[in-house]
Order: C-alpha cells, then structure tokens, then sequence
C-alpha cells in the first residue's frame, strides 16, 4: 500500500516528506539533500514547493578585465596590497571554479563567457590566457577609438577607459546574450557555488513574481549604512534581500537590458556621480536583490563602504585562488 501510495503522488504531481525517515520517498532523497530541479520545481523545507515558470536557458558573463589600475578614481591601496594582476587573475579563476561548479549541476544551462580586456600588459595577459586556455573564455581587446566620438571628454584616461569598457560590455550583452546576462568587474573573488546559486535563486524567485529581475552576487556594507527598510525573500539555499543600489557587478535579464537600454547607455556617456546614478534609477522599477551572506567579495580597501562583506574569512578565499 504505500509504494503505491508514493507512486500515485508521484503521478499527481505530489511530494511526500517522512518526518520520521526525515526523507521524502517520491524524491527518493534524504531532506538535507538538494530537493530542487532546475527547469523544474524549487523545493525549500518547510516552504514547500515553487513551479519553475521562468525557466533559465542560458547565462552571458561579460568580464571587464584592466590589469594595471589599482583603484579606478582613488589614491589607496585594496587589501592584500598587491599588484592589479593579482586580483585580475584570481577573480577570473575563482570564477571558472563557480562555472564548473554550475555546469556540473545544471549541465543543460548554455554557459557563455568573455573577457573585455583594457590594455593589458603582455606579460599580464599571457599570464591570464594560460589560466583560460581550455575553458571556453573569449578575449576581446577594448577598441577606445570606438567610443572617443561617443564619450565626453574625462578628466583623466583611466576615467574614459572605465566609461569605453562599461559601454563595450553593455554593446556585447545585448548583441549576443540569449537570456541571462552577468556583467563581472574584475576585483571580485566568488565562492564556488555562486553561479549555482544565483540561476537557481533566479528562477524561484522570478516564478514566484512574474517577473525578471536584476541580482547582485555582494553583500556590500554601505547597505547597513542606513536605516532602510528591506524585503528577505527565500532564494534556493540562502536568504537575499531587496537592495536599490549596486555597483557595475550585478545579473539580469536580456528584456530588462533593452527595456532600460537608455539607463544603461547613459551611465558610459559621462562621469555620473554617483558612477552608477541610472542603473541605480532602474531599481525604482523592479526588483534588484542580494544574497545574505555574500556570494562574491569586493576586494578594495578595507575601510570602503563599497568593499567588504561583513563575516567572511577573506584570508582563506584569497590563498584559494593562488
């Protein structure tokens, strides 16, 4: 009777949980496990269960790689105090860890990946394409005559590099994404579960809204700077909250790229202040979320609001991505 029990709610479309087994027979998994089905169905205990109706197909990154810089418009040092090459190189392969890591889950999600470089030096790009080499990555060199036409004339080059880089990854998005895109600046390191995390978060939650939204992989500090209401919501294996600012790091959709097409476009034509002022115009609109705790750590300098995410051991993830 109770195999046939399970198989009936199986055919109905049913989950049962064994509270005493701590199981559930018609996922034949235990409850720690991973409930969830990707394309499918979100399972959180004791939620219950999300049907996937925003099914994620595939996923753009876009990597704004400038290899010289230390701090784009500041005079002070990131933590660690190395050279720029080193963040590069160990933000790009922690992010190659985070793709094999999701890929290995989500084997039918299409996975794309490119890297804009600005003018990087050859010994620094050599060291960056043999990181790369068999991984699928594209290098494409910023062009700046594209953009002297385009761009106000900035006060320093570093600025207008910046603005010329900020606009190619936007061009590049909306000419070959497909779906998802994730734009990722280069001073990042990610946890090897955050693409997993962020695709299925994605679907979950835009199935339960009906709508396409922006994510931010960072916890960033300046968001417990002041006393702003906020919204948790339950993601796939941790909590987000509702934020209305970010920085150039964050994912979204294709649709939402060409419907704020002009935001976008407008944030590379001059030095906004803040830099980030029409994206940010965006979240006055739809949703932009992050996770708690962070998923991705901007590393800057240590005393910046903008930097790190509080409770995380950064000496540990640093000495990982050697």
């Amino acid at each position: 009777m109770k195999k046939l029990f399970i198989r009936l709610a199986k055919l109905l479309g049913f989950e049962i949980v064994d509270q005493n087994q701590f199981s559930s027979p018609t996922l034949d998994r235990e409850l720690n496990e991973d409930l969830s089905t990707i394309n499918e169905k979100s399972i959180i205990l004791p939620l219950g269960e999300v049907k996937i109706s925003r099914k994620v197909k595939s996923i753009l990154i876009v990597i704004r790689m400038n290899t010289e810089v230390e701090i784009w418009d500041q005079n002070k040092k990131r933590l660690f105090e190395q050279p720029k090459i080193e963040y590069s190189y160990r933000s790009i392969k922690s992010l190659i860890n985070s793709i094999n890591f999701c890929q290995t889950k989500y084997p039918k999600i299409k996975i794309k990946s490119l890297i804009i470089d600005d003018n990087s030096k050859d010994e620094n790009l050599a060291r960056i394409k043999e990181l790369i080499e068999n991984k699928n990555i594209e290098i494409v060199s910023l062009n700046h005559d594209n953009y002297k036409t385009v761009i106000k004339e900035q006060k320093s080059k570093e600025t207008f590099s910046n603005l010329a880089s900020l606009m190619s990854s936007f061009e590049i998005a909306k000419d070959q994404s497909e779906d998802l895109i994730f734009f990722v600046e280069d001073d990042y390191l990610h946890f090897e579960p955050m693409l997993e995390e962020m695709i299925a978060s994605y679907e979950r939650i835009t199935s339960q809204l009906k709508k396409d939204i922006f994510m931010c992989p960072s916890d960033y500090p300046y968001l417990y700077m002041n006393n702003e209401k906020t919204n948790i919501l339950i993601g796939n294996k941790r909590h987000w909250r509702t934020v209305d600012k970010t920085l150039c790091t964050f994912l979204t959709s294709k649709d939402l790229l060409n419907k704020y097409w002009e935001n976008f476009r407008k944030t590379c034509l001059d030095r906004n202040d803040p830099f980030e002022r029409y994206i940010n115009e965006i979240y006055k609109n739809e949703i932009c979320i992050s996770p708690l705790k962070s998923l991705s750590l901007h590393l800057t300098n240590i005393n910046s609001s903008y930097g790190l995410s509080p409770f995380i051991d950064y000496k540990k993830i640093w000495d990982e991505n050697k």
